[in-house]
């Protein structure tokens, strides 16, 4: 049991180095308490994970990836219009620690669930668990991938002390979309290279940008009018 867990740690710890979700980690520690963050991905990956090893233990590698990930993936490109479309409810009403926590949890929980179905780590989660003990395998997959994703959450911690609310949430949005984006186009043309996926990713980027821009102010997400206004009113005062 120790040699699949210490194998399973190292595994997912390096395969989660630069994944989509370690990335996720940090943006949502621009927004979020770190423990909490902590704390919903260890919930998230724990329940993913048990998955994972039971698909690996009783059906060996046989996974629909491909539709996992398109799912995840919409459900991403959501998530990223959520986040651009703002939520008050942790400004206007959160005057106790506890009523801003808990929507916080389910978010990053829902999100981290989403984000690791049909994800490289779950797979390469499946594939240990199909020649390992799988026990060993779900405590240092679900350790390798806490540590890793608790390294972005410091960095993500340190960058919040140093960036304004409005650019975290235009990013964290932005961020989210390319996620999806790079997710569905991943799943539906599986055989296209990584180079064209990419492409593609950036393409739906460039094209949401253009489509927000043309759209008129009253339209538009509030935190891309505020942006506009404090342009304008810029603008103004020098004399332009």
């Amino acid at each position: 049991m120790l040699s699949a867990l210490f194998l399973s740690f190292a595994v997912i710890f390096i395969a989660e180095l630069g994944d989509k979700t370690q990335l996720v980690a940090m943006t949502f520690a621009l927004r979020y308490r770190w423990w909490v963050v902590l704390a919903a991905i260890t919930a998230a990956t724990t329940v993913v994970h048990v998955l994972s090893v039971a698909i690996g233990h009783y059906l060996g590698a046989a996974l629909p990836g491909h539709l996992l990930g398109l799912i995840a993936g919409l459900l991403f490109i959501f998530f990223g219009a959520w986040t651009l479309r703002g939520d008050k409810l942790s400004e206007d009403e959160a005057g106790m620690a506890q009523r801003a926590t808990a929507p916080a949890f389910f978010v990053v929980t829902s999100a981290f669930f989403l984000a690791e179905l049909g994800d490289k780590t779950m797979l390469a989660t499946v594939t240990l668990a199909a020649d390992n003990n799988w026990f060993g395998v779900w405590i240092g997959s679900t350790l390798g991938m806490v540590v890793a994703d608790g390294l972005a959450i410091m960095v993500g911690a340190v960058l919040g002390k140093h960036l304004p609310e409005r650019m975290i949430q235009i990013g964290a949005a932005a961020l989210f979309l390319v996620f999806g984006s790079y997710m569905v186009l991943e799943n539906v043309f599986p055989t296209a290279p990584v180079v064209a996926v990419a492409g593609g990713t950036a393409a739906i980027l460039i094209a949401t940008v253009l489509a927000l821009r043309a759209l008129p102010q009253r339209l538009r997400p509030e935190v891309l009018r505020a942006q506009i206004r404090s342009t304008d009113e810029e603008a103004a005062s020098t004399g332009r």
